[in-house]
């Protein structure tokens, strides 16, 4: 018999009889590999987490409650069992599922997620939205272990015994981090502290010792008896010490004995954390085994590919080479080391090399203090995370014009992740910056070039790449190139401008124009964004009646708009056409598509120049 069909509902989940759930449990699991192993996505994470989340929704009704996911690596179950089992096959497909919990996706996700640690901040915010508008449903957040070490989930952790809220924090605890104890004496504590005896006991006692002429410190010596006790018994750890009632820890695997926890949780009347141990990739072994590879898969279209050098190899081997010359550079990276390819460089230089966990703002000071102390830091960071550190690239980095690199991977469009790891603002916000210079190689003698001007300058520098392979026309330059706009191809009536990955969208439209019997068009690969090349600029907009900008990158404080600005502060007569990212929230879906969908495409940008280009440009 086959549990979870097409039209699976999350009322079904509540008719299986304890004994059946097992097999419901296998069929979820073979669905999340059937689907990832087709579509990419993180697996790992959603295989461990699936009993956990049987029993979470079999004791919450997540139309009522509110179930708030941190980071959402583990929210496939979840999206399985409420209502979208018939969809499944979607995820991360273009107007399809999303890979992270979405609110405009379904009723039963209550906050979108993708990034780290804020599951604890945004739950808290439900409970007192409850309390103030005298609601009554239950409010949990549910965190990993590794989301839990960042700096916004301890800001959350120490504001949670000012709120005076209830709230059930569940940690899937997949590393055996907090406590290797499970057993008894957990389930014993948790009964004991939401025993609705035990606590009308203690209300008495309190009330007691208040009525008496020493009544306070009575109560304050009972209540110091008490920790005590607790603390021969119960592991220490910090969350007691943050006045929220520690439970655990207990098999995450187990779905009775989870339900049974979470209904005590439910009875509780302040701030619980519930942690359960799971096991990272459950029920595939070699997810199991090693689950840092298993933590996220391509696609198989993408998987059956020739393996291709990429930007994030080219960039590590080139830090590799630097580092041997010069013993002061160091690299950082926030947790990502296999994402960005440190791998290597981590096993040459280990005293060198420094994984900060999930945080990144603590990862751009600590470069900070790094380069003021007298290194050279190089900081690997994927450009939808560096958002959560531009305060420290703007403060602690760049007004103290201090040598740091940050190399931002994942630049630009990046595909079926989603809106929120697209790498759509760096280029706005990095340009405002004072003292920091700002690249976009198109091909990799560009990337050596610009990180061998980056080892050697006293100010910061921040090199955008993009993700995956390098292109095809990997040799536009010879790596003796000035370092700032260059022509690729020579033109009349128009000329094209873009860096990074746009520069081979252009040189495709220069191919279609000549084929067509358009005049062929000027290409410039812009190459430095900040600061631009004004003497290039004015020198282009004399020549040139029409010029097109394209990038990768939001059209609001991109490249395209500081050419608006030259034009107009020039007084330049030069007909201009934008070509970059709207301003909207970018949906999952291929490069390809995404490209297509804001019109990033060499037919799309020819067909538009062609309609307002000067009368001379349209013969050859």
């Amino acid at each position: 018999m086959k549990f979870l069909t097409a039209g699976f509902r999350r009322e079904d989940l509540l008719r299986i009889a304890p004994g059946d759930l097992p097999l419901l449990a296998g069929e979820v699991r073979e669905r999340i590999i059937e689907t990832v192993r087709e579509n990419g996505g993180h697996l790992g994470s959603s295989l461990g987490a699936v009993e956990l989340t049987m029993a979470l929704l079999r004791r919450f009704d997540p139309l009522h409650d509110r179930i708030v996911f941190d980071v959402g690596h583990q929210v496939y179950p979840y999206k399985l069992l409420t209502d979208r089992a018939d969809r499944f096959d979607t995820l991360r497909l273009k107007d399809g599922i999303c890979g992270f919990p979405r609110r405009s996706e379904s009723p039963c996700d209550h906050f979108n997620t993708g990034h780290s640690s804020t599951s604890v901040s945004a739950a808290l915010g439900y409970a007192k939205a409850r309390d103030l508008l005298g609601q009554d449903h239950h409010v949990v957040a549910f965190t990993g272990d590794a989301a839990l070490i960042n700096g916004l989930a301890f800001e959350a952790l120490n504001h949670v015994k000012e709120t005076k809220t209830r709230l059930i924090i569940v940690l899937n605890d997949n590393k055996h981090s907090i406590s290797p104890r499970v057993g008894g004496f957990a389930t014993m504590l948790a009964r004991l502290s939401a025993s609705t005896s035990y606590n009308r006991i203690k209300a008495a006692i309190k009330e007691c010792c208040r009525a008496l002429p020493a009544g306070e410190a009575l109560q304050r010596r009972l209540e110091g008896i008490h920790d005590q006790i607790k603390a021969l018994v119960k592991p220490a750890n910090i969350f007691d010490d943050l006045d929220i009632n520690y439970w655990g820890p207990f098999d995450g695997h187990d779905i009775q004995a989870c339900e049974m926890i979470f209904e005590l949780a439910k009875g509780y009347d302040r701030p619980v954390l519930l942690h359960f141990n799971t096991v990272k990739g459950r029920g595939m072994p070699e997810a199991e085994e090693n689950p840092t590879k298993y933590h996220q898969m391509s696609p198989r279209s993408e998987s059956e590919r020739p393996k291709a050098r990429t930007w994030s190899e080219a960039a590590s081997s080139v830090t590799e080479q630097l580092a041997k010359a010069d013993p002061r550079i160091v690299c950082l990276t926030a947790a990502m080391a296999t994402g960005v390819k440190l791998e290597h460089f981590r096993s040459e230089f280990p005293d060198r090399f420094f994984d900060v966990g999930i945080a990144e703002s603590h990862m751009l000071t600590l470069a900070a203090g790094m380069a003021a102390g007298g290194m050279r830091p190089w900081v690997f960071i994927y450009s939808t995370f560096l958002q959560r550190a531009m305060d420290q690239l703007t403060h602690d980095i760049a007004l103290q014009d201090l040598p740091v690199v940050l190399m931002v991977d994942r630049a630009g469009l990046v595909g079926s992740d989603g809106d929120t790891h697209q790498g759509l603002l760096d280029v706005s916000w990095s340009r405002a910056i004072p003292n920091l210079e700002v690249y976009a190689p198109s091909d990799e003698a560009s990337l050596r070039q610009m990180m061998a001007h980056a080892a050697s300058r006293s100010g910061p520098t921040l090199i955008r790449y993009p993700r995956g392979s390098l292109p095809i026309r990997n040799d536009l330059f010879s790596g003796r190139e000035p370092l700032g706009a260059v022509q690729l191809r020579s033109g009349t009536g128009w000329a094209l401008m873009g860096h990074g990955v746009a520069v081979h969208i252009l040189l495709d439209v220069h191919e279609r124009a000549r084929a067509s019997g358009l005049s062929e068009p000027a290409v410039f690969d812009i190459r430095r964004l900040k600061p631009l090349d004004a003497e290039f600029l004015d020198e282009t907009l004399r020549r040139y009646p029409m010029v097109a900008v394209a990038e990768e990158n939001y059209l609001d404080g991109g490249v395209g708009e500081a050419v608006a600005a030259r034009i107009a502060e020039g007084g330049h007569p030069t007909l201009l056409r934008r070509f970059g990212v709207p301003d909207v929230c970018v949906p999952h879906a291929t490069i390809p598509e995404q490209r297509e969908l804001y019109g990033l495409t060499a037919e799309n940008i020819l067909s538009e120049c062609r309609s307002v280009l000067p009368v001379r440009a349209h013969t050859a």
